[in-house]
């Protein structure tokens, strides 16, 4: 079963912010909140471990103690091999574990989980990867085992039979209900929604699902060879294979991101250097679209164009002359066409650097098209504009109006919510007008965008 999931993704490209930022949680220490809980849900297996060693410790077959620290061995080998989906672990330990629940005491089997994932987890806990004060996850990625156990001892301990399949069916659903419930527990002590939790350990389960006719044929063919269970192996040494090759791709796209951040950044440095109330400004605007962002829940992949966009918005104004973007009063109409022509040189310098960027540029010059087809440089109207440029548009307006200018100060933020939502409908979207008012409304600080070292 899956290691604890904390949050959603959906595709790779968005999976791989979340791989990051879960790598870097595993290598630091838990916080007090998350350590009170982990430690809870860890104590309260213990404690189900020894209702079920009091209650039948002797129902299921015996067991050698080799077979046992086999199933132990062959468990953390399957639970080495981990597919990295956003912040959740697919792990093929369903291979293991579904034979060991018709070869060993049942009651023994979520001890031997546990010391399977424990086991698993020492090469990184002895090199560093992952601190020590995580070590109570073991116990918690282990109570899945709890629910299958419970099911099979108030069956009689069944084997995996033809006719007792619709009873391992019910065990396997208890499996996943405990995974969840013990996750959920530890979740909520977190403020993780459930709904968060469904979707980070949703592909994990699938994995589980793939794997589980495999368990049960292994478990199957060794009531008749006790070491059967062993065919696994090569699978897992497949999957093993499949695992590296996703680790490799995952590391790739984070190699890129960071490059293409990286370019980014350098790029908005470009543009204060040129001119500072515009370097500045994109600075505010990307704070308040990434708000904005969060509250029309844009999915990964959306949310950082929408950062790069509200970041790289005005780069094309490094092409346009000096004396035209520090004028210190109205433009012309000259003027106007000139300085109009910024999101297509925008985005000819983004479709110069390529890939991510490329896709932002195009993002870029839509940044000032109006919601009823009266802005430039396309006339697009409505949703015919990407909604990360209406978002960034209506962002950009809202910190231009509560910045002081050479020529007029700043408004207040009520006024210009006002002059937002009389330009609803017209110029700006209406649904991210809403976002922007709410996210006025309960006062949240725009926050300028951190630069990298």
């Amino acid at each position: 079963m899956p290691i604890m999931a904390l949050m959603a993704s959906t595709s790779e490209s968005g999976d791989a912010g979340l791989v990051e930022e879960a790598r870097a949680r595993a290598t630091a220490a838990p916080k007090a909140r998350e350590s009170i809980a982990t430690v809870g849900t860890g104590a309260a297996f213990v404690g189900a471990v020894l209702a079920l060693l009091v209650w039948a410790p002797h129902v299921g077959p015996e067991a050698e103690v080799g077979t046992l620290l086999a199933l132990v061995v062959c468990y953390a080998v399957a639970a080495r091999i981990e597919f990295e989906v956003g912040f959740a672990i697919a792990v093929p330990t369903q291979l293991v574990f579904i034979p060991m629940l018709f070869l060993a005491p049942l009651a023994l089997v979520p001890v031997l989980v546990g010391l399977g994932f424990a086991v698993s987890a020492l090469p990184e806990y002895l090199k560093g990867d992952r601190h020590v004060g995580r070590a109570a996850l073991s116990l918690l990625s282990a109570w899945h085992a709890i629910g299958p156990v419970v099911v099979l001892l108030v069956a009689g301990s069944p084997s995996p039979e033809l006719r007792d399949l619709p009873l391992v069916a019910v065990a396997v659903f208890a499996q996943f209900a405990l995974d969840f419930a013990s996750s959920a527990a530890r979740g909520m002590a977190l403020g993780i929604r459930p709904r968060e939790l469904l979707d980070a350990l949703g592909p994990a389960w699938l994995v589980d699902l793939a794997l589980t006719p495999v368990g049960i044929a292994l478990a199957h063919a060794s009531l008749q060879e006790p070491h059967a269970y062993a065919l696994g192996l090569p699978l897992m040494g497949l999957l093993a294979y499949f695992a590296r090759e996703r680790k490799a791709r995952i590391d790739h796209a984070l190699e890129l991101s960071h490059a293409y951040r990286g370019t980014a950044l350098l790029l908005g440095d470009m543009v204060e250097a040129d001119d500072a109330y515009t370097g500045l400004h994109s600075q505010d605007v990307v704070a308040l679209v990434v708000e904005v962002a969060d509250h029309l829940h844009l999915d990964a992949d959306a949310r950082r164009q929408a950062e790069l966009t509200a970041l790289l918005h005005d780069v094309g104004k490094v092409k346009i002359p000096n004396e035209i973007i520090n004028k210190a009063g109205p433009l012309t109409p000259t003027e106007r066409a000139v300085i109009n022509t910024h999101t297509i040189e925008g985005e000819r310098m983004l479709e110069t650097v390529g890939g991510l960027l490329a896709d932002v540029g195009r993002l870029v010059r839509s940044c000032h098209e109006r919601w009823d087809g009266g802005g430039y440089p396309d006339g697009l109207a409505g949703e015919q504009i990407p909604l990360v440029a209406r978002i960034v548009c209506a962002c950009d307006a809202f910190s231009a109006m509560t910045t002081d200018r050479s020529y007029r100060p700043a408004m207040s933020h009520e006024a210009a919510l006002s002059e937002l939502r009389r330009c609803a409908g017209t110029q700006f979207d209406p649904q991210v007008v809403k976002a922007i008012a709410a996210i006025s409304s309960r006062a949240v600080p725009m926050r300028r965008l951190a630069r990298a070292a």
